[in-house]
């Protein structure tokens, strides 16, 4: 009896022509295929007609070697490849905002410098914080918040770049 492959988070870098409509018809792929972002970041780069996609997808080897033979054949994706996590530089921007009693402010100072997040904003009653880093950070300084009750949190999905003088190929 055979066992199915290994499912693992895969991180793809995509340069897609920077014009509107293309989000839709790249997600639009994914979700024909059924297969789940689980994560998701788009900027402009230093190309005006291209765009950076980041998407992070779970799954074996054959889902990801499928998901980009599909991503090539759009005519918007112009280049299409793997990051491989251990030779990029992957990063994550974290929103927070905790309940912040006067009595627990300087617990909670303590714990935003031990992860070099940033307080951005306080009101009496909250606090929000910003915190940048690998996802793996970002996970932890979530559940330590935790305690705090999280009122409300935003994470941007990862976007990363290849380490060195390595980038995209097709």
């Amino acid at each position: 009896m055979s066992g199915t492959a290994k499912e693992k988070s895969h991180i793809i870098s995509a340069l897609v022509s920077n014009e509107s409509g293309v989000l839709t018809r790249i997600s639009g792929l994914f979700a024909r295929q059924c297969y789940n972002i689980d994560s998701l970041a788009v900027c402009a780069t230093e190309d005006p007609k291209l765009s950076r996609m980041t998407i992070v997808v779970r799954g074996d080897d054959n889902v990801l070697k499928q998901i980009v033979l599909q991503l090539d054949k759009l005519p918007d994706c112009k280049l299409t490849g793997e990051l491989n996590a251990d030779k990029s530089v992957l990063r994550e921007l974290l929103l927070v905002k905790i309940n912040a009693e006067a009595e627990k402010r300087a617990e909670i100072e303590t714990v935003a410098r031990t992860y070099e997040a940033k307080i951005v904003d306080l009101s009496p009653a909250s606090i929000v914080m910003e915190l940048t880093g690998k996802p793996s950070k970002i996970d932890g300084f979530i559940e330590v918040l935790r305690h705090y009750g999280i009122i409300e949190l935003s994470r941007t999905g990862l976007t990363a770049l290849e380490r060195g003088d390595g980038k995209l190929n097709s």
